[in-house]
């Protein structure tokens, strides 16, 4: 953990990409406890005149200022930027998923569908990009994410260019930006560059995703260069004959060599798509690209069944739609770039929770707890006393920081290997499936809850105060469930018993009549 502090408020934690640009760390916001990504430039280290160094300064605060101005859900937010001493840095949006390149490696051959519904997203992106005016110049798989709903989200407009006359100037001091092969032939000539440059780069995306290599590739930059320059690509149908024509005939228009026959702009490339996008049907698993089309603005990632059952059921730990794990900010190389994962220290890191707990930097300490655990459990076993309590912990905090979905599956391997030891009227088996019960509450698995209260409310006999939560709660219940009547009796009689433990006027009391007014003024 780095553990400086950038802008008094940005703790950086773990480089997780490298570029042009700068460095990319994860980073804790102190001040609202959350994980953000930030960008930092040092043009001090740079080799080479110091005009160079000006120059890269000048570029980095105007991305800054071009990202700020796209509004976009496509895009990566900027949340800050600023200078500390001779560093410069822009916070963003933290972003968790696979980019487009991992995500092609894993589904080889790439359906046509998605290829078509990845496209069609990146065309929104470059509409709005566009429209500012700005270039993106650097459009490839590493710079394109998939996020665990399917949604494509474009990382690094670090390199785009403004189209004014200043910026002009500014790109053309040095070498053409980009990587070679989504090279347009202008912009590899080193001539002007504007939207069509980004809808080449577009029209080599989709060849990749659907023939699975790029159209032009070379041992050397020159080379493939020159076959941008030069050759005309290979018609996809001859590679994969189920593509459609239509697709085909509109990856050979956006890999035209001439700027003017290429499509008027990312509008029309999008309605060409339109027809081409999935229509009905289910996602085909996770992180499936077409499921924004098919499910438009659909909760994600979807839920997993909840089991009822008496004896909590051990659920995995992680709560991404399966098989893709949710990515650790510190060893996971899908976020921004790549990360060597590194061992903590054990017994640093639980003096660091400790000391980030007292803080109430929840989030952060959260993070700290899921990277130790496994190391703590190699060095003293899964069952020691050491792991159970950091994992007590874990799901502790993970509730406290509002993160139920990932405690739930915690805190039932916990209660499961606790029932297992000490029989089920052990006060800590009943505790973690009380907690157990609250996220199931929470996350709004209403059935589920209430059946998990109703499990553990008899071994609450001699706990008047536990008891009478519990049973309020399960009146709370059963009336979302819309089982009123029953909701409103079970409420009634603890406001009895709760008058005669407590009096009329404690509150306990004083909500249980509101409640129960407000569902009669309801009705039925």
């Amino acid at each position: 953990m780095n553990g400086r502090v950038i802008g008094g408020r940005y703790e950086l934690s773990t480089v997780i990409g490298q570029g042009g640009m700068g460095q990319v760390w994860t980073a804790y916001d102190g001040r609202l406890d959350r994980r953000v990504a930030v960008k930092l430039l040092r043009p001090a280290t740079m080799t080479g005149p110091a005009t160079a160094a000006d120059e890269l300064r000048r570029r980095f605060v105007r991305e800054c200022r071009v990202t700020a101005q796209v509004d976009h859900p496509g895009l990566v937010t900027v949340h800050d930027a600023g200078s500390d001493g001779d560093d410069l840095y822009l916070v963003m949006q933290y972003v968790q998923g696979a980019d487009l390149a991992d995500h092609l490696a894993e589904h080889d051959p790439y359906p046509w569908e998605w290829a078509v519904s990845v496209a069609a997203q990146l065309c929104a992106v470059l509409a709005a990009v566009h429209a500012v005016p700005i270039v993106h110049r650097d459009l490839k798989p590493r710079n394109v994410m998939i996020r665990p709903d399917g949604t494509v989200l474009v990382l690094d407009l670090g390199v785009a260019s403004v189209l004014d006359t200043d910026t002009t100037r500014l790109t053309q001091t040095g070498s053409p930006i980009g990587s070679p092969a989504y090279m347009a032939p202008e912009q590899a000539m080193g001539g002007a560059v504007g939207p069509s440059t980004d809808l080449y780069a577009l029209g080599v995306l989709l060849h990749e995703l659907l023939s699975g290599n790029v159209p032009f590739a070379g041992s050397t930059a020159l080379g493939v260069l020159h076959r941008h320059l030069y050759e005309p690509p290979a018609p996809l149908r001859r590679l994969r004959p189920e593509v459609p024509e239509a697709l085909e005939a509109l990856v050979l228009r956006l890999l035209a060599k001439d700027p003017q026959a290429r499509p008027s702009g990312a509008h029309e490339v999008y309605e060409q798509l339109l027809p081409l996008l999935p229509a009905r049907g289910a996602p085909a698993g996770p992180m499936d690209p077409t499921r924004p089309f098919l499910r438009p603005h659909a909760p994600w990632p979807d839920r997993p069944s909840v089991r009822t059952a008496t004896v909590p059921v051990p659920v995995p730990p992680v709560p991404v739609a399966p098989p893709r794990a949710q990515p650790d900010p510190r060893t996971d190389p899908r976020v921004y770039g790549s990360a060597a994962p590194v061992r903590p220290d054990v017994a640093a890191a639980v003096e660091e929770v400790k000391r980030l707990l007292g803080e109430g930097s929840l989030t952060q300490a959260v993070d700290m707890l899921g990277s130790i655990l496994p190391a703590a459990a190699a060095e003293h076993g899964e069952g020691s006393p050491v792991v159970r309590i950091l994992r007590k912990q874990y799901a502790s905090t993970l509730m406290d920081d509002g993160q139920y979905r990932r405690a739930l599956p915690e805190l039932r391997r916990l209660a499961e290997e606790r029932g297992a030891e000490a029989g089920p009227a052990d006060p800590q088996f009943l505790q973690f499936r009380y907690d157990a019960a609250l996220c199931l509450e929470q996350l709004g698995e209403t059935a589920a809850a209430l059946a998990e209260f109703r499990a553990v409310l008899p071994y609450y006999e001699r706990d008047s105060a536990r008891a009478f939560d519990i049973r309020q709660r399960m009146g709370l219940l059963l009336l979302a469930t819309g089982e009123h009547t029953a909701g409103q009796e079970e409420l009634q009689r603890l406001l009895f018993d709760a008058e005669r433990a407590y009096g009329p006027y404690h509150p306990l009391p004083v909500d249980l009549r509101r409640a129960l007014d407000h569902q009669r003024r309801l009705g039925p």
